[in-house]
């Protein structure tokens, strides 16, 4: 299959994609959260449902998706959590080796998620931009975990502080993902986006535009704000 932009048409994608959508706070992981695990135990479960339902569909490699990355992530490569208080180390796919790139956080947590979900198979962890041309080069089923947060600015002890158009924004995009809306993900304002912390926005607007098109069968499963900042859980099968 020739290599496609992202959002080239639906011929751009495999036959099936499965999408799980979820933060990447660290705190989702109970050993930096320590005693306040608890409060991320639902948002926790969540990510593990829809993690669960893209690995139902039987992907033949799953593509995790990450604002922060640059070129792609595999075998050897790892990351770690020591700039939040803990000395772990997360393998991005099998035993580390040296010289391996880090991996930035989304793709940390969304190798823990696949670790913890006991998914052995095949990933790849790659940049929004490309996405597109990646799924182009794929055939057969493949899953997406599409790691992002939404803005940081929701209350007024949020890391950036409120900003009343925090709220809405984050609304839009969960409804989006509540109707499997891809075109509507494709669309979110960049601008705003980065004005508003909302890490996932690159994204979402990947996984949008090599979507769009597509029929979509979605479940939002979380949406919520904990800490001032949005937190969005969903998974999607597109055909």
């Amino acid at each position: 299959m020739s290599s496609l932009p992202a959002g080239s048409g639906v011929a751009a994608v495999p036959a099936t994609v499965s999408v799980a959508f979820c933060p990447s706070p660290p705190l989702l992981l109970p050993a930096v959260a320590g005693r306040a695990a608890a409060d991320t135990a639902a948002l926790r479960a969540a990510c593990a449902d829809a993690v669960d339902a893209v690995l139902a569909s039987g992907p033949e490699v799953v593509l995790v998706v990450g604002a922060g990355a640059s070129g792609r992530f595999g075998p050897g490569d790892a990351g770690d959590l020591r700039g939040f208080g803990v000395d772990l180390e997360v393998p991005f796919a099998g035993p580390v080796r040296p010289g391996g790139r880090r991996t930035p956080l989304p793709l940390t947590v969304g190798a823990w998620l696949l670790d913890e979900a006991g998914h052995a198979g095949a990933r790849l962890g790659v940049a929004p931009d490309e996405l597109g041309a990646v799924l182009a080069g794929l055939s057969g089923a493949v899953g997406v975990l599409a790691m992002g947060d939404g803005s940081a600015r929701r209350t007024v002890k949020a890391p950036g502080y409120l900003d009343e158009a925090a709220g809405p924004f984050d609304a839009a995009v969960a409804a989006a993902l509540a109707a499997g809306d891809a075109a509507a993900l494709a669309a979110l304002d960049p601008v705003e986006g980065e004005r508003l912390l909302a890490a996932g926005v690159p994204t979402w607007r990947a996984v949008g535009a090599a979507l769009d098109g597509r029929e979509i069968t979605a479940r939002l499963r979380a949406d919520e704000a904990p800490f001032g900042v949005g937190y969005l859980v969903a998974d999607w099968l597109a055909r």
